[in-house]
């Protein structure tokens, strides 16, 4: 009976036990930096060590659900590789793959340095991943008498107070994320970007502008308190990175792509546009599972918590968004041209993937597949607009992909969030809803994001590559690019044994 009422009591009190418990030492030690609870006797445990455990194995389960699924959204570099490559030309697939390999250890050097710190350094504790995070000072200034947080200030080098396995845990978890951002620009730029200005922007992305921004929305800063500040919703809500992470990456890609400029011969003098076809469809769309199955850790593994059950609404979500822009841009495309185009089949299912990042834990399997299936209609536009309006060169269609779906993606929390979720998000009593669930206030904070990203980011950017061309020089030769950046840029043919194009 005894050990009845212990369990029982055990459930009901150990996860305020873990809300509530601060560090045991000075180190920040928590209920992660310990191999096991020690029961005195294990026939006749006390109450406190059945508490004790059940709270160890909490954030136990939580630490390595969200390990396991950072590890899934790493897998996601060799799917952006092979997408990227398979979609440009044969004489630029080293320059193209050595690209999304070398952004993983530039962006995961830059984040160790300085990144993690101003994102997450004012965040405070962090419950769910050992029991209280360390981290908590950020900078902020004070506007119309509210508290405006800018970036923190603890953590630099994982260092101090970040040696702890909270900190360790969720550094890994957000510098797959960051590292997402850092290659879509790769694609926009291939095939006449510089190695040098590549990896000098690869430094700047994971250092600055993306810690920047993922602050002001995941790291305590201004733009996720805009709910509990002047009452606009839940504030900006992004549940997995529909703004944070694929719309920084999508408007970096568009300032890049414009000061670049085109590859040669993609457009003609009177303005139309040359298609210049990828050399390896079926690399593109076997990529396109890889990311398609890592957009699984991507998306659930944003709960940090292997005991939040929505995980499953927001891994099938996930999967029916993916479906439903992969068969909209197939049959607008035969609508239009009469056969369907595997490009646009991929980026459709990308598309869908994109746009219900956002949104993913906040509405129903139904809304789900609408915003795939609006997306694949989106990106295909996009992608004709971008080009034959805007005359900008994107050889994969990274700006339609990550940065319009992005921005619409974030936009769907504010119209088709119904309030079957997120209680207490961002310090808001009370759950996430849209528009059409009856609070306009959240399509405010959402527009607030969308803009506060496209402004920021842009001009950030824009900047960045207008003075790194003065600097270093962003492009590469006309010789070279005609050639093939291949040998000259990376001294390695991709396939030494053909004729390359």
């Amino acid at each position: 009976m005894w050990a009845l009422l212990a369990l029982t009591l055990a459930a009901v009190v150990a996860p305020a036990l873990v809300q509530a418990q601060t560090p045991a030492d000075p180190t920040g030690a928590t209920y992660g930096t310990k191999k096991d609870v020690a029961v005195a006797d294990a026939n006749a445990p006390t109450l406190a060590e059945v508490m004790d455990t059940v709270g160890h194995n909490k954030v136990a389960i939580n630490m390595v659900w969200t390990l396991i699924t950072g590890f899934l959204v790493m897998f996601m570099q060799a799917g952006f590789a092979m997408v990227e490559t398979g979609f440009t030309r044969a004489k630029n697939a080293s320059h193209t793959m050595s690209m999304n390999f070398m952004v993983y250890p530039l962006g995961m050097f830059g984040y160790w340095v300085c990144g993690y710190a101003l994102q997450m350094g004012g965040l405070g504790a962090m419950a769910t991943l050992g029991g209280g995070a360390p981290l908590a000072h950020e900078f902020t200034i004070n506007l119309f008498g509210k508290p405006f947080g800018l970036f923190g200030l603890e953590g630099f080098f994982l260092s101090g107070n970040a040696y702890d396995t909270g900190v360790y845990t969720l550094f890994l978890f957000q510098m797959v994320f960051m590292d997402t951002t850092v290659t879509i620009p790769t694609g926009a730029m291939a095939e006449r970007w510089k190695w040098t200005a590549f990896c000098i922007y690869a430094l700047f992305m994971s250092m600055v502008v993306y810690p920047l921004f993922a602050n002001w929305v995941w790291g305590a800063g201004w733009l996720a308190s805009l709910g509990a500040n002047f009452g606009l919703g839940h504030g900006h809500v992004d549940f997995a990175g529909s703004s944070v992470v694929h719309m920084v990456g999508g408007v970096a890609a568009l300032a890049g792509a414009i000061v670049i400029g085109p590859r040669i011969g993609k457009f003609n003098k009177d303005g139309s546009a040359n298609a210049i076809v990828g050399h390896d469809i079926p690399m593109a769309i076997v990529g396109t599972f890889i990311l398609a199955f890592g957009w699984f850790g991507f998306n659930p593994g944003s709960t940090l918590s292997g005991g939040d059950f929505r995980m499953a609404i927001v891994a099938t979500n996930t999967m029916l968004a993916g479906t439903g822009g992969a068969l909209t841009a197939m049959l607008f495309v035969m609508f239009k041209f009469g056969k369907p185009d595997p490009s646009m089949m991929v980026n459709g299912l990308l598309a869908g993937l994109v746009a219900i990042t956002a949104p993913c834990a906040f509405v129903s399997a139904p809304i789900a597949m609408l915003i795939g299936a609006i997306s694949g209609v989106l990106v295909v536009l996009a992608v004709f607009f971008i080009e034959r309006t805007l005359k900008i060169d994107d050889p994969v269609g990274a700006i339609a992909v990550h940065g319009v779906n992005g921005a619409f993606g974030v936009l769907c929390v504010g119209l088709f969030a119904d309030g079957s979720y997120g209680d207490g998000w961002n310090g808001v009593p009370g759950t996430v809803k849209g528009l059409f669930y009856g609070d306009a206030s959240q399509l405010f904070a959402q527009l607030i994001g969308i803009t506060t990203c496209f402004v920021f980011v842009f001009a950030a950017f824009y900047t960045f590559f207008k003075v790194c061309d003065k600097v270093v020089g962003n492009r590469v030769s006309a010789e070279v690019e005609i050639e093939g950046l291949d040998m000259d840029e990376m001294g390695a043919l991709a396939y030494p044994d053909f004729v390359m194009k």
